[in-house]
């Protein structure tokens, strides 16, 4: 294990030999959802992404404090200083309080984020239950001489903080262009540049989500949440900082800034950004109606949809491609997805079933015993390389082909070693199950009632009843299952 944990020793500061007893600890930030709607397919592959992340290290060892925020406050219409927050404009259509808008989209999330197992990060703060900690960075801002404060809100000097820092230095934008880029401001305009962002906005007489503050009753800007709840529980340095590619710029650029300027050095020292979710080559979009939510996928009640697609069949579909990488979603892709996912599903049955035999005399052959080896490795290897899941999921395939060999008798267990089999059966269920989050969808909720089934059919096989034999097979095949007549037996085995 020593050898995998290498390409993670800048992760931690503290230790460069790994001690099971004291691991080393790693920070993990993530921008979570904003509550105001039902969570969307593109903002779920994001969470999926660095939920598999906070599941690797954690299978390599590592002590993880992932922190995922709930974004309660702050949003307005146009993501900027402009417009009605989205959660008091929700309120008002939906004739609630904005904190019970809060908890019903809360509470959705976080059951879609149960279907999909989703593992609960170890924190979850919510941007509203934090203002003293804002107010205090706003305060930090301001004294260090990057901010100003006009008719009760306050604004980040991006100009000024360009002077002496980088602004830009994440995403690559040169400030000179971006300027050129915006428009002119008016005289209504309390901004110094179009380019300056709110760090508090002055909250107008009909705004429903206010609170007090030393400048006005008001609202902490979008950016400032994150910078604040991050270094709250990882510190004021710390080693991840994640979210979808869209949040690079300006929001995360915006958290770099505030955080320079506020505590004297950057948040993260890694950022990684999730690629964007498409729906047959287009851009997911409400306009162009191709916006697909989780449980219209449950039930295949959409019109780009041809039938309903399981849970772990998406969770499957989304791992297939690196997170850094577009992701097209058509009935085509999912219904490959699921035939996949099944296959993994048999592999997960199959492997737990199988054991090594006490007394085993054959001689080991090298070379099977050394192919199973590596690719137990290339599973690790694949991890490693910026957390690909893709080529993982390639290297179990090939894995799982060795696994049915065993199974159905075409290679002998006992051409590999003890130590090799029980590498490749930890290394199967591990990856399978602890790192992607693949997990077996029963399709029949008792086993004993599925034994009953099989004994049935063996018995009809034996008095040559095979009008009986193939209206079992029939009736377990609209469940979803197929039936294997194998030397050993019957066996059964998901429909893929």
């Amino acid at each position: 294990m020593q050898q995998n944990l290498k390409v993670y020793n800048s992760l931690s500061s503290s230790k460069e030999k790994f001690d099971p007893l004291n691991p080393p600890y790693v920070g993990m930030y993530v921008c979570g959802p904003t509550v105001y709607s039902d969570v969307h397919l593109g903002n779920l592959r994001s969470f999926l992404s660095f939920d598999v992340i906070y599941r690797y290290l954690e299978f390599l060892g590592y002590a993880v404090r992932y922190v995922r925020n709930i974004t309660d406050v702050g949003h307005l219409e146009n993501d900027a200083d402009e417009g009605e927050d989205k959660i008091a404009k929700k309120a008002k259509l939906e004739n609630l309080e904005p904190m019970e808008v809060v908890h019903k989209y809360t509470q959705g999330f976080h059951e879609v984020a149960r279907l999909f197992n989703l593992k609960r990060p170890s924190i979850e703060p919510s941007a509203s239950g934090h203002i003293i900690e804002q107010i205090d960075l706003i305060q930090r801002i301001l004294d260090a001489g990057f901010a100003y404060e006009v008719e009760g809100s306050v604004y980040f000097d991006v100009k000024k903080y360009h002077n002496k820092n980088h602004y830009g230095i994440l995403s690559g934008r040169v400030l000179e262009d971006l300027v050129s880029g915006t428009r002119e401001l008016d005289r209504q305009d309390e901004k110094r540049s179009a380019l300056d962002f709110a760090l508090w906005k002055k909250a107008a007489p009909a705004h429903i989500m206010r609170w007090p503050s030393p400048w006005s009753d008001g609202f902490p800007g979008w950016h400032l949440e994150c910078s604040t709840m991050s270094t709250k529980y990882l510190g004021k340095q710390f080693d991840i900082h994640g979210g979808g590619l869209d949040l690079k710029f300006p929001h995360h650029e915006c958290e770099i800034a505030q955080c320079v300027a506020g505590y004297g050095v950057s948040p993260a020292k890694y950022w990684m950004h999730g690629n964007m979710l498409t729906v047959n080559g287009q851009k997911m979009s409400k306009s162009v109606g191709n916006s697909i939510l989780p449980h219209q996928l449950f039930t295949g009640e959409h019109p780009l949809l041809d039938k309903a697609y399981s849970p772990m069949t998406v969770r499957f579909f989304m791992l297939q491609t690196h997170y850094r990488s577009t992701l097209d979603l058509s009935n085509d892709a999912l219904t490959a997805a699921a035939k996949g996912y099944k296959k993994l599903a048999n592999g997960l049955r199959i492997i737990k079933q199988l054991q090594y035999p006490d007394n085993s005399q054959q001689e080991i052959n090298q070379q099977v015993d050394q192919q199973i080896n590596q690719l137990c490795e290339n599973c690790y290897h694949a991890m490693n390389d910026d957390f690909n899941t893709a080529k993982t999921i390639a290297h179990l395939f090939n894995l799982l082909k060795k696994i049915n060999s065993i199974h159905n008798g075409t290679m002998d267990i006992g051409q590999i070693s003890s130590e090799t089999f029980t590498s490749m059966k930890s290394t199967f269920l591990g990856f399978t199950e602890q790192v992607l989050g693949l997990q077996e969808e029963r399709l029949m909720v008792f086993d004993p009632l599925l034994n009953i089934v099989l004994n049935s059919y063996q018995e009809a096989k034996e008095r040559k009843d095979y009008t009986k034999v193939d209206a079992i097979r029939e009736q377990l095949k609209t469940q979803g299952i197929v039936l294997k007549d194998m030397k050993t037996g019957v066996d059964w085995a998901y429909e893929e």
